[in-house]
C-alpha cells in the first residue's frame, strides 16, 4: 500500500473515533471503556514497578555508562529554561516542577487521551510562555531534532482537521514538565509529551540523554492546509530497506522474525491492540526484550556502515557532542547489536524494524489505522521509538552514579520528593504516586519477561 493512500481511509463525521468536543470530554469518554480501564490498570501497575530499564533477559548489564564531558548545549539549555520560569506563574511551577530524580519521568503516554492533571499544557498558557517551551526543545535538540518534533505536532493538528476533532488533536496538545533544578553542575532535565510525541532530556554537565523518545505521525505527510508539505519519515524508512536489501538472501532470512504483520508467521501474542508491533512504548521502562535477528558481527563492513547509517538518522535529533558520543557508543557495541525485521521490503510493503543493543533500542513501525480506518498497517502511519536499554532511560544510570558518589545530593533529594510531593494533588488521576527513582532502584529485582503486558492505544 503506497504512503499516498490515506484518502480513502478517513472516517465520515458519524464514525469518527472522537468522542468529545473537547480533549477533557473525549478523554473521559474514551476512557469508560473496558478496554481503557485495563490498559490503565496495566500502566498503573507497570509504573509502580521499580525502575530497572529494558533488558535482554531480565538482569541490567553494569558499568555501560558514565559521567563524562560530552560537549551538550548545557548553558543555552539553562538560559532557555531560566526564561520560560521566568515567565511561570508560582501554581503553574506547582503543578509542573519535579525533582530530578522524581518517577513523574515515567508518568509519559503517547495517546491523545488528555488524563494527567499536571504540568504545562501547551494548548492552555499564553503564546509567550508557549514560545518559551518551544525555546527550551529548540535549545536542547539539533536543528533536525527541533523541526521533527515540531512537524509532529503540526501533523497532529492535520489529523485532528480531517478528523473532525482539532480540540481533541492539535497542534498545542502537549505536557511540559520540568525535573530538577537547571544547573551546569548538577542533574536536571524536562520532558513533553502527547499525541505522537514523547521527549525525554536529561542533563548532566555536558551530558544528556534524550531517552525515551517517540516520533509518530497518522499520516505521515500533510498534502492540503496550513502544513501542506511536511512529509516524515522519509529517511529512517528508506535506510531501513537499505540496509534490509544489503543483506545476502541467507543474512535477510536470519535477519526476518516473520513475514506477515498480522496473523501469518507472527509468533502468538507478538501483535498488541494499542502499540502494534512496538515492544518499547509507554510504561514499559523495565521490558525484557531478548535479542533477534543478525547480529552485527556477522555484516561486511559496508553493512556495518549502511547500520550506522541508519542509527544516525535516529542520533540526528541530538546537538553535535551528544550524538557524537551516541554514534562511538553503539560502534563500541557494533558486534553485539541485533537487527530484525517483521513485513516484506519491497517498495509498497509495511514493516517493522528493531536495531538492538546494550546501549541502544530503536523501533520503526508501519501501523494499522487509529484514527484512519485502514485495517492493516500502511506506510502512511508510523510510529519510532528510540530508548537507553539497561537502567539509562531518563538518564537514571548517570543520575545513580551521581547520587552514589554524592551522598549528601541523595538525603536532599529525599527531603525535596517528601517535601514537594507532600499533598500529590496536582499527580495523573490513575493510580497512586510513588517517588522510586534511580537512588532507590535496583539492579537485580526481576520483573518477569513483560510479555503479558498492554500498553496504550495511539
Amino acid at each position: 500500500m503506497s504512503d499516498d493512500g490515506y484518502h480513502p481511509f478517513i472516517p465520515n463525521p458519524p464514525n469518527a473515533k472522537i468522542a468529545g468536543p473537547t480533549a477533557r470530554a473525549h478523554a473521559e469518554a474514551r476512557t469508560a471503556s473496558p478496554r481503557a480501564k485495563e490498559l490503565f490498570g496495566n500502566w498503573e501497575r507497570m509504573f509502580n514497578e521499580p525502575f530497572r530499564g529494558i533488558t535482554t533477559g531480565g538482569s541490567v548489564i553494569p558499568d555501560l555508562y558514565a559521567p563524562q564531558p560530552e560537549g551538550a548545549p548545557t548553558l543555552a539549555m539553562i538560559e532557555s529554561v531560566n526564561a520560560m520560569l521566568a515567565m511561570m506563574s508560582p501554581e503553574q511551577k506547582k503543578a509542573s516542577c519535579f525533582p530530578a530524580g522524581s518517577s513523574q519521568w515515567r508518568h509519559w503516554q503517547n495517546t491523545e487521551l488528555y488524563v494527567e492533571h499536571y504540568g504545562l499544557r501547551l494548548d492552555e498558557i499564553a503564546e509567550p510562555l508557549r514560545d518559551a517551551v518551544l525555546a527550551v526543545l529548540r535549545a536542547s535538540m539539533s536543528p533536525h531534532g527541533y523541526e521533527l518534533s515540531r512537524d509532529v505536532m503540526k501533523l497532529n493538528r492535520f489529523l485532528g482537521d480531517i478528523v473532525h476533532g482539532p480540540a481533541v488533536m492539535g497542534e498545542w496538545s502537549y505536557i511540559f514538565c520540568l525535573c530538577g533544578q537547571p544547573s551546569a553542575t548538577e542533574p536536571w532535565g524536562w520532558q513533553l509529551f502527547g499525541h505522537h510525541l514523547v521527549l525525554n532530556c536529561f542533563v548532566l554537565g555536558t551530558q544528556m540523554v534524550l531517552t525515551p523518545a517517540f516520533w509518530g505521525a497518522e499520516p505521515n505527510y500533510a498534502d492540503r492546509g496550513p502544513f501542506k508539505g511536511i512529509r516524515l519519515f522519509q529517511d529512517e524508512e528508506r535506510a531501513g530497506l537499505k540496509l534490509m536489501r544489503a543483506f545476502t538472501p541467507e543474512q535477510q532470512k536470519r535477519a526476518i522474525v516473520a513475514h506477515s504483520m498480522m496473523g501469518g508467521d507472527l509468533p502468538e501474542g507478538r501483535r498488541h491492540f494499542a502499540d502494534n508491533l512496538h515492544l518499547g512504548g509507554a510504561f514499559h521502562d523495565n521490558r525484557v526484550v531478548p535479542y533477534e535477528g543478525l547480529k552485527g558481527d556477522a555484516l561486511s563492513a559496508m553493512q556495518q556502515r549502511d547500520l550506522m547509517d541508519l542509527v544516525d538518522k535516529y542520533l540526528a535529533v541530538l546537538p553535535d557532542g551528544p550524538r557524537r558520543a551516541r554514534i562511538a557508543d553503539v560502534e563500541r557495541h557494533l558486534p553485539d547489536t541485533h537487527f530484525c525485521w517483521i513485513g516484506g521490503f519491497s517498495e509498497t510493503s509495511p514493516f517493522y524494524y528493531r536495531v538492538q543493543s546494550p546501549v541502544t533500542f530503536i523501533e520503526f513501525d508501519h501501523h494499522a489505522g487509529v484514527f484512519l480506518t485502514n485495517p492493516e498497517p500502511a506506510k502512511f502511519h508510523v510510529h519510532t521509538i528510540v530508548r537507553t536499554p539497561n537502567g539509562n532511560d531518563y538518564g537514571f544510570d548517570l543520575l545513580r552514579q551521581h547520587y552514589r558518589s554524592s551522598p549528601h545530593h541523595q538525603q536532599a533529594q529525599q527531603q525535596q520528593q517528601a517535601h514537594h510531593h507532600g499533598d500529590g494533588h496536582h499527580h495523573h488521576g490513575h493510580g497512586p504516586h510513588r517517588h522510586d527513582g534511580p537512588h532507590e532502584h535496583k539492579h537485580d529485582h526481576h520483573h518477569g519477561d513483560g510479555n503479558h503486558h498492554h500498553d496504550h492505544d495511539d
